[in-house]
């Protein structure tokens, strides 16, 4: 029997448009359709990007492969407009999950959608013995805290519970960023940099390393084909942080970490630096400028937004 062929369209935004000529750079097909950008290859999918904004993802697999980009867009743009069909009828998609009660290594990052402010990475380690405490902490996924609550919350986490975080400066991130050195490049180097600490099982008995999927398995590795050494065994989940508790921690860590690395830039500079990357950042960027010159954004922002045209012009 043939393996089963799943369609699914996204129709995207500008951003995230932008995002994905530079994320297929390195996947591109010789031959690109009519009224096409691109047609690349992830793992066993074709993915074609027409100039309209219409982002067709085609294979076995093709599920998958667009979940990273369907949540990017929610992200950039508020809503995902997403239709998809199938050799039959169409089916729910399934979500893999873990068990609740088991010992797990997990990671997750803030600040990739944020013009200002770092790149923050936290891997966690929680232990069957801990999974009460979390749980009666109320630890969840950080998009659903306030930062209020995330500032009381976390002090207690770190107390007890084992981390690694990496922060990623906006110096860093501009200086490395380059075709060979795109976004989803970075954050599988740094994931499993700080996943690394906790691979040795005789240390830390886990049942799962669980990453926060932002793309396939194949590409993550990919990625770090230059890495000497490299954790494997990773279950990569959508919506991971709602799944696992270690993940849960990674990112209210994270964002406990990020939130004080911006305050630093805001007392630095005397000013109140909005997050994401709206029409208000840009406003904010310019002020910088004409106080500081263009040498302090390039400190404090990541250079490679689209923002950065608008600001210009």
């Amino acid at each position: 029997m043939a393996n089963k062929v799943i369609t699914k369209v996204l129709v995207v935004g500008d951003k995230t448009k932008e995002m994905m000529i530079d994320y297929f750079n390195e996947f591109k097909r010789e031959k690109t359709p009519q009224y096409a950008i691109f047609q690349a290859d992830d793992g066993d999918t074709v993915v074609t990007l027409y100039q309209s904004g219409k982002a067709v993802f085609q294979g076995k697999d093709a599920d998958l492969a667009a979940d990273f980009w369907i949540e990017t867009e929610k992200i950039n743009s508020g809503k995902a407009i997403v239709s998809s069909s199938d050799e039959k009828k169409e089916k729910k998609e399934l979500v893999r999950k873990i068990p609740l009660n088991v010992s797990s290594v997990g990671s997750d990052e803030v600040g990739t959608g944020d013009f200002f402010g770092p790149i923050v990475v936290t891997a966690t380690y929680v232990s069957k013995e801990n999974i009460d405490f979390l749980l009666e902490l109320g630890v969840k996924d950080s998009k659903k805290m306030s930062d209020e609550q995330i500032k009381k919350i976390v002090p207690k986490i770190i107390e007890k519970i084992p981390y690694n975080t990496y922060i990623l400066t906006n110096k860093q991130y501009n200086d490395m960023y380059d075709k060979d050195m795109n976004m989803n490049k970075m954050k599988a180097i740094l994931h499993n940099k700080v996943l690394s600490n906790f691979a040795n099982k005789k240390i830390y008995q886990y049942d799962y390393i669980v990453v926060d999927q932002f793309e396939s398995a194949k590409s993550y590795y990919f990625h770090l084909r230059d890495v000497p050494f490299k954790v494997y065994d990773i279950t990569f989940l959508t919506k991971a942080e709602d799944q696992c508790l270690s993940v849960a921690c990674a990112s209210l860590i994270s964002r406990y970490v990020f939130l004080k690395e911006m305050k630093k830039i805001e007392e630095s500079i005397n000013m109140v630096i909005p997050k994401g990357a709206s029409d208000v950042v840009n406003n904010v960027a310019m002020d910088i400028i004409s106080k500081y010159g263009k040498t302090k954004l390039y400190e404090i922002a990541k250079m490679n937004f689209k923002n950065v045209e608008k600001i210009i012009k």
